[in-house]
């Protein structure tokens, strides 16, 4: 090993990687150094070595990057979230491109040259929907904030520059609610204690305000007065939920919702359409760079009135919605039925009658759909999750050899996978990264394939 643990090197950052941490290299051997930019020189500690790479851990600067900025964030080194804080916003832009590319000329056979990331005029306070745990601290008192990277030890934030302001002053006031009451925390170790979680969604278009408070039990204490308090100082509120998860488990909401005051969803106004969001239902968290995102998408399409367009991975009908208007018809695919249920009606809201959706697993339905029904899409839009299409479905896709594949993907490395896959058969039109998550390491990308 050219490197040993403990011991202090000097080295030169010659690239970032996607995570944002700077990489050097000593005898051809790799270093990862968090906070690091590329094109800076510094002095490290080596705090892990494994058998092809190691950690290091600044020391001291011995030359710093032009556009390294101030820290404006007392907690994002320990938080993890935005692990790009130390950067000029527009440099992290070309360090997320930079990422993509990295990875197409790694992987794919046709080196296409990825654009340049489509970033946000005002990278702050986009976050439409906060998630706060709640738990207690060493001295077992209540404790409120965002999970230390890598761990469950809760860091209390005092302000968060990417979540939506109102959001955090109403998760404040609930948490204060919560301990002026004296109302249980649940804790980990022994599953003993009620509140878990605070999250607030909110409809930045219509200002609609949910809170969707998860407890480890049925009933929330009282529940009157906390209704009254809340919605009285914050006229936004439209919806109040207790969200019942009482298993031990890593997964934030249980799969039972009360109704503790309004109908149990809010609308927000995404394009020209209003969407319903429940508790359960996925919706874009920048619905600012959402809106860009899918656009662009539609325009590479090339959508017209005699096509046949899957949206595979559907949620709750936002892209089949924004297509449904230059498309003939639009079969929208979902695994969560409440995420389907929510996206009929909003066809319904929206007047739109020319789309299907069908709640399932992608990989069968689009099964069925193709070669049970025989319909042979013109358009396929696929939006999967981080770990991106499975091999069933990209069989599929293959068989049916329809002419344009979207895919929207929220990891690179998947999506450049999965285009691995595809690229004997599809010509890689372009790849778009978008910034949805400013000061993060994370990037959208939408990818056209066209059939060869």
């Amino acid at each position: 090993m050219p490197v040993e643990k403990n011991k202090e090197y000097i080295v030169d950052i010659i690239d970032n990687g996607f995570k944002g941490e700077g990489i050097a290299k000593i005898d051809d051997f790799t270093i990862f150094i968090n906070g690091a930019i590329k094109g800076e020189r510094v002095k490290i500690l080596i705090v892990k070595v494994h058998t092809s790479y190691a950690f290091g851990k600044i020391i001291e600067f011995m030359k710093k990057a032009s556009f390294r900025v101030e820290e404006d964030c007392a907690t994002y080194k320990r938080c993890g979230g935005c692990s790009l804080r130390h950067v000029d916003y527009k440099e992290t832009l070309k360090i997320k491109q930079n990422a993509v590319q990295s990875l197409i000329d790694k992987t794919l056979k046709d080196k296409i040259k990825v654009e340049e990331t489509l970033g946000m005029e005002r990278p702050f306070y986009y976050r439409n929907k906060l998630q706060y745990p709640i738990g207690l601290n060493k001295t077992g008192d209540p404790i409120m904030g965002v999970y230390a990277n890598r761990t469950h030890e809760i860091i209390p934030v005092e302000k968060c520059l990417i979540q939506n302001n109102e959001a955090e002053e109403i998760a404040k006031d609930i948490f204060d609610f919560i301990k002026e009451n004296k109302i249980t925390i649940y804790n980990e170790s022994n599953g003993k204690g009620l509140i878990r979680h605070i999250i607030v969604k909110i409809g930045v278009k219509t200002n609609e305000v949910m809170c969707v408070v998860v407890i480890n039990g049925s009933n929330f204490p009282k529940q009157n007065e906390f209704i009254k308090k809340t919605t009285e100082k914050h006229k936004n509120i439209k919806s109040i939920v207790a969200n019942i998860n009482t298993k031990n488990t890593n997964v934030i909401l249980g799969n039972e919702n009360i109704n503790l005051y309004g109908n149990g969803y809010i609308q927000d106004v995404l394009g020209k359409y209003t969407f319903n969001i429940s508790p359960m239902s996925f919706y874009q968290v920048n619905p600012v760079q959402a809106e860009r995102l899918y656009n662009i998408a539609i325009e590479g399409a090339n959508i017209n009135k005699d096509n046949i367009v899957f949206d595979l991975y559907c949620g709750i009908g936002t892209i089949s919605l924004f297509v449904s208007e230059f498309a003939k018809k639009v079969y929208g695919v979902e695994i969560v039925e409440e995420a389907v249920k929510m996206a009929k009606e909003n066809a319904k809201i929206n007047n739109v009658y020319n789309t299907e959706f069908l709640a399932g697993d992608v990989e069968l339905i689009l099964d069925d759909l193709v070669n049970k029904k025989k319909i042979n899409p013109d358009v396929v839009i696929v939006d999967p999750p981080r770990r991106g299409l499975d091999n069933e479905s990209i069989n599929n896709l293959l068989r049916v050899k329809t002419k344009r594949i979207v895919y929207i993907s929220c990891n690179p490395a998947t999506l450049i996978r999965d285009l691995a896959k595809l690229e004997n058969y599809y010509k890689v039109n372009f790849i778009k990264p978008v910034d949805m998550f400013p000061y993060t390491s994370h990037v959208e990308c939408v990818a056209l394939l066209c059939l060869r």
